[in-house]
């Protein structure tokens, strides 16, 4: 675990950012190559560009005010102040996905289509962010109470918070279940579903694993039940996403029966 990796002359090159370009560019990158056989190929590109706008934006609202209003609310001038760190991957998925939609209806395209394509790409680059949160110790979860979990180093949030405590490992079993869904989705995408489908079982699979999971986070706020944001968000995610499916299908039905 290294915040700082290493310096070019005074400027420190952080683990946390690097990996996440890194993670966008793969991401981008299996989209890319996966969508070689459909008419979507050409707009990788540009829709990733647009997304990662969207995602920024998300980003930064869903830390702000659903994570850490009990903070920014006391310091309402830190509320822009991205780069002293603060961002949720569930708020950057939603701007993301409304960046999607926006250059979709602008461009006339399908956005379920579009959805579908972007899928794997988007859970195997959420696989490899969870990576650089481990690197600079932040989404860490709370006390084992055994000599099982991590440890971090000083200088890491998760240092501050519990000391040398051994803390669930709760992001590396989320990123390993990042691309447990990845797997899933390349073998749900050689079958016949109605358009957005594939976008939906993963916005399903990986909410499910996302609330499990976060009963094992330390660093977020609790709210109603006990339960964090993140697990709020992943209650919300669920049932939509099982209704739009349902709404997709009765729409492909109908469609086949013209």
């Amino acid at each position: 675990m290294r915040v700082v990796l290493f310096e070019i002359g005074n400027f420190p090159v952080r683990s946390y950012g690097l990996v996440i370009v890194l993670a966008i560019l793969l991401g981008m990158g299996v989209t890319y190559y996966l969508s070689k056989e459909t008419k979507y190929q050409k707009y990788v590109i540009d829709i990733t560009l647009y997304s990662i706008i969207g995602a920024i934006i998300g980003a930064r609202i869903w830390h702000v005010f659903f994570f850490q209003w009990g903070y920014y609310s006391q310091h309402l001038d830190q509320i822009f102040s991205i780069w002293n760190g603060g961002i949720s991957i569930q708020g950057a998925l939603v701007g993301g996905f409304f960046a999607a939609a926006n250059y979709s209806w602008r461009k006339k395209l399908n956005f379920w289509e579009i959805a579908d394509v972007f899928t794997p790409g988007i859970i195997f680059g959420q696989a490899i962010g969870r990576i650089a949160c481990l690197l600079n110790g932040d989404a860490f979860g709370s006390p084992t109470g055994s000599n099982f979990g991590l440890i971090y180093p000083k200088g890491t949030v998760a240092y501050d918070t519990y000391g040398s405590q051994p803390l669930w490992p709760a992001e590396v079993w989320e990123s390993q279940w990042d691309f447990i869904v990845f797997g899933l989705i390349l073998i749900f995408k050689n079958r016949t579903w109605p358009k957005g489908f594939l976008f939906l079982v993963y916005n399903i699979l990986y909410a499910l694993g996302r609330f499990m999971l976060e009963f094992l986070r330390g660093d977020s706020a609790r709210y109603l039940f006990d339960f964090t944001a993140g697990q709020w968000t992943s209650l919300v995610v669920i049932p939509l996403s099982i209704i739009l499916m349902g709404v997709l299908h009765r729409k492909s039905c109908s469609q086949t029966n013209k």
